[in-house]
């Protein structure tokens, strides 16, 4: 009997330099280099990569050397860049490099935070839409002004290029590649492991007003959601989510706000659109069934709002999942 060979893992190099902040490092490390069988799915071979040799000093008191060297980093499937040492001077030369050669080789090409600026002094920004941190994004378009540059976003997707904002926003990224790479119910059991929101769209703002807390497990605005989680595919009013809550709709409405953002409504439509990925990507159920079975009213309803959210379409983003599984 011949026995299939293992698949090949999909390669993902991140750049390490010294000094550099170990955050959005740490988040590339957390999923991608973690092993996790429990998904059966061949997992990522992460590399993580530097110009230098020897070791290198991170923010907080400590130092780590990378295994791996430019050539390693431009040879990876997904090639990441998570900040630069200095946003107002150049990229080292052979960084560039890596970067270009690992483009026109095919390589997905990712920045996250500070990162766009060598992704950007590459050229592979040019005439595209493209994100950073906030904090950046002025200087960015100052400096690269052929960049279309976004700085409310979390992150922008080009396909072969995707730029994200920084800090928090990086663990968005990742996990929106994973969804690209692996679908929405392993996005999502890695988000759970991780602690963190399964998506949020590349549109969101990168930051809001009112800070936001997690709701404790008797909070009314937490049992609120619990119900209409439970009940996504009939009719959700502000008025019913409150009484759940035992408050007064305004009452519930400004507390909603307050813990989350976002206003009740815009919260459950975020949720059905998210019900109806897996939906989408296993292609059983006819798409003019979905959107009924995740709650909107009609399959025009449906459309529109995925449209909005995923700035797709219902059967584009089906069929991007089945041009990926063949």
């Amino acid at each position: 009997m011949d026995i299939a060979a293992p698949a090949r893992r999909h390669a993902v190099s991140v750049l390490a330099f010294d000094g550099m902040a170990p955050f959005e490092l740490g988040s590339v490390v957390e999923v991608f280099g973690l092993p996790r069988p429990e998904l059966d799915v061949p997992w990522y071979d992460l590399r993580v990569c530097s110009l230098e040799r020897g070791p290198m000093r991170a923010v907080g008191g400590f130092t780590m050397a990378a295994e791996h060297d430019l050539d390693a980093f431009a040879a990876a499937d997904t090639v990441m860049v998570v900040a630069v040492p200095d946003v107002r001077g150049d990229p080292a030369p052979e960084v560039v490099a890596a970067l270009r050669a690992a483009h026109a080789r095919g390589a997905r090409v990712v920045s996250i935070c500070s990162g766009a600026f060598a992704l950007a002094a590459a050229g592979l920004l040019d005439g595209r839409a493209a994100t950073t941190h906030w904090r950046y994004a002025d200087l960015l378009q100052r400096r690269y002004p052929d960049v279309r540059v976004t700085p409310d976003v979390l992150y922008v997707d080009g396909d072969d290029v995707l730029t994200g904002a920084g800090s928090a926003a990086g663990l968005d990224m990742c996990l929106h590649l994973v969804r690209k790479d692996h679908g929405a119910r392993v996005a999502n059991a890695v988000a759970r492991r991780l602690v963190v929101p399964p998506h949020r769209e590349g549109g969101q703002a990168q930051f809001v007003e009112a800070a936001v807390t997690p709701p404790a497990e008797d909070d009314p605005v937490a049992r609120s959601m619990r119900w209409a989680l439970g009940h996504l595919a009939e009719p959700i009013t502000v008025a019913r989510m409150a009484r759940e809550a035992h408050l007064a709709p305004r009452t519930f409405i400004r507390h909603f706000n307050r813990q989350t953002g976002t206003s009740p409504l815009r919260w459950v439509v975020t949720q059905r659109i998210m019900a109806a990925l897996p939906l989408l990507e296993d292609g059983a159920v006819p798409i003019e069934e979905i959107g009924a079975a995740v709650g909107f009213e009609s399959p025009v309803t449906f459309r529109h709002h995925f449209g909005r959210a995923m700035r797709t379409s219902p059967s584009a983003y089906r069929r991007t999942f089945r041009s990926a599984a063949h």
